[in-house]
């Protein structure tokens, strides 16, 4: 008995030190455990402290995109009170036109095949007005890698975003006339070109430039040109359709674009258009002033092979409008007898300035002679220009020189003789002493430059050649165009020593009323008078009048006439 009693004390001696070994466990345990409560609380306090306070907009979304809980921030910026959009699905808020923005990249983050996403959308505020905003979404998922849920946050850049459309509304607008600029008429001209590539669409495009701009704007003024500009681009944007385009190219050139727009659709388009500004009258300061528009069509199609070409060939069909009247439209097609001259002379330009660059013009001289008579010592010739082309022959004037005028050229070109003219003689003084004159024909545009002036006066001073021996011819139809200008470049030089000549005289509408207030020395008569004086008693009766108002005037300025068939 003692035995076992001893067996049981030792066991009840176990059995206590067992429950109070896991006694101590249990409060271990539990004491664990309300710390480990104790710190998630105080991380759930602060994370809902955080995220209640938040500067930027956070909201927790469900799976079923409805919000769970939406911080002050968030609920400010969409003008709701506090812990009044539980519940709220994000469809309800977002624009119309975004309510589907993000819904893909939502599926893939639910499905686990992303974890975060950025997206740009627009939420509608409590009072209707859209907010443009940039949404950073992560996933939350449990230890099993399973979607709970997923938080946004949400930055309100509305401001950002319309400062972006106003620096992108700039890039692609004229700042004068709010029409489509250049550049964005050539990107929405080469998309349709691809279209038409694609689906045989035909399209066509306009280029349009007002008649009379230089003299609404000469006339009264900068501001009145600008507003001019203005009210035409409003008359021809009230004439477009929603799919077309209407654009200021630059100065007082238009471009329209019409989409799916056949070629004898666009041609009545083209005239409204025409008609249109035709009708509208302009006022400034009480005046009243029409205008006119040249207008060149062009079809687009499988032919067209790039905006450049097809611009070209606007350009080329405008001209050709302002050459056959002014104030009509012209369409291009490729078997225009006109259009082909002109884009032949358009080739020429490139031809010009590289010859210009790079030095490929040569100097001729053909000599002026007595009809009857012996030849003098001492000889007057007349200057003239060849190109030299790539393979080194020569090209004649005849068939660079239309494209020099009509290009804005030509005084480049007159610059080159007279410089080099200038400089052979400076250089061979004694070949240049047996010339008893040297003739340079000068363009109506040289006469138009006013620094040329001053810059046959420095070239004559450093080449110290004598002035008497320079005769600059300028015809009758760029004296008229140009009289002031003119009658001063004349004066100017003639103090100097040079001499002059009119070319063409008789071409004009006036041209005795010309002569008498120009100090020229010389006439040649227009060849359409010469040509046949010696079998039509008309045209030997107008050479005889012109002989003698030249010998009446001969003791002031005309010394004698030269006769050139």
């Amino acid at each position: 008995i003692e035995q076992r009693d001893r067996e049981l004390e030792s066991q009840v001696e176990q059995r206590t030190e067992e429950l109070k070994r896991r006694n101590q466990e249990l409060s271990s345990q539990v004491a664990e455990r309300s710390a480990t409560e104790r710190a998630l609380l105080a991380s759930e306090q602060r994370f809902k402290s955080a995220f209640d306070s938040a500067a930027i907009g956070t909201i927790i979304v469900n799976e079923a995109r409805q919000i769970q809980h939406a911080n002050q921030a968030f609920q400010s910026m969409l003008g709701y009170a506090p812990d009044t959009m539980t519940g709220t699905a994000l469809r309800e808020i977002s624009h119309p036109d975004d309510r589907e923005t993000g819904l893909y990249q939502y599926h893939e983050l639910v499905a686990g095949q992303i974890d975060r996403y950025q997206i740009e959308k627009r939420y509608v505020h409590r009072d209707g007005h859209p907010i443009w905003v940039l949404c950073h979404v992560s996933a939350v998922r449990d230890p099993a890698g399973r979607y709970q849920y997923a938080i946004d946050q949400i930055q309100d850049i509305t401001e950002a975003h319309q400062l972006s459309k106003e620096l992108s509304y700039q890039a692609t607008h004229d700042a004068l006339t709010g029409l489509v600029n250049r550049r964005e008429f050539e990107a929405r001209i080469e998309y349709a070109l691809e279209g038409t590539w694609r689906n045989g669409k035909e399209h066509a495009i306009c280029y349009l430039d007002l008649d009379q701009f230089k003299v609404i704007n000469d006339t009264c003024g900068h501001i009145a040109g600008d507003e001019l500009l203005r009210q035409v681009a409003n008359v021809l944007r009230a004439k477009v359709r929603a799919s077309d385009t209407i654009a200021r190219l630059g100065g007082d050139e238009f471009g329209l674009l019409m989409e799916n727009c056949p070629l004898a659709q666009s041609q009545r388009v083209a005239e409204s258009f025409r008609a249109a500004i035709e009708d509208f009258q302009f006022v400034w300061d009480d005046k009243r002033f029409r205008v006119g528009v040249s207008i060149g069509l062009v079809p687009i199609n499988r032919d067209s092979a790039s905006v450049t070409e097809v611009l070209q060939q606007a350009d080329t069909a405008c001209y050709a409008a302002k050459d056959l009247g002014r104030n009509r439209v012209h369409t291009y097609l490729r078997d225009d007898e006109e259009l082909a001259k002109r884009h032949g002379e358009m080739q020429w330009v490139t031809k010009i300035q590289a010859a210009l660059e790079s030095d490929q013009f040569r100097l001729y001289v053909q000599p002026i002679v007595p009809v009857v008579g012996p030849r003098n010592r001492y000889e007057h010739y007349e200057v003239l220009i060849r190109m030299i082309d790539r393979d080194g022959a020569e090209v004649p004037p005849g068939a660079f020189l239309p494209a020099a005028e009509r290009y804005n050229l030509a005084a480049q070109v007159d610059r080159w003789v007279v410089s080099h003219l200038l400089e052979w003689a400076a250089q061979n003084p004694q070949e240049f002493a047996r010339f008893d004159m040297c003739s340079v024909n000068l363009s109506g545009l040289t006469l138009a430059d006013e620094s040329f002036l001053g810059y046959v006066i420095d070239l004559l001073r450093a080449a110290r050649v004598p002035s008497s021996k320079i005769c600059f011819e300028i015809t009758e139809t760029a004296v008229i165009s140009n009289l002031s200008q003119a009658s001063r470049f004349i004066s100017t030089l003639k103090a100097l020593g040079c001499f002059f000549a009119l070319d063409d005289f008789g071409s004009g509408l006036s041209s005795f009323a010309y002569l008498k207030n120009l100090p020229v020395d010389y006439l040649k008569i227009d060849g359409m008078f010469v040509r046949d004086v010696h079998t039509d008693p008309l045209d030997r009766a107008l050479v005889r009048s012109i002989n003698d108002v030249g010998k009446v005037m001969g003791t002031d300025s005309v010394d004698y006439i030269l006769l050139i068939g």
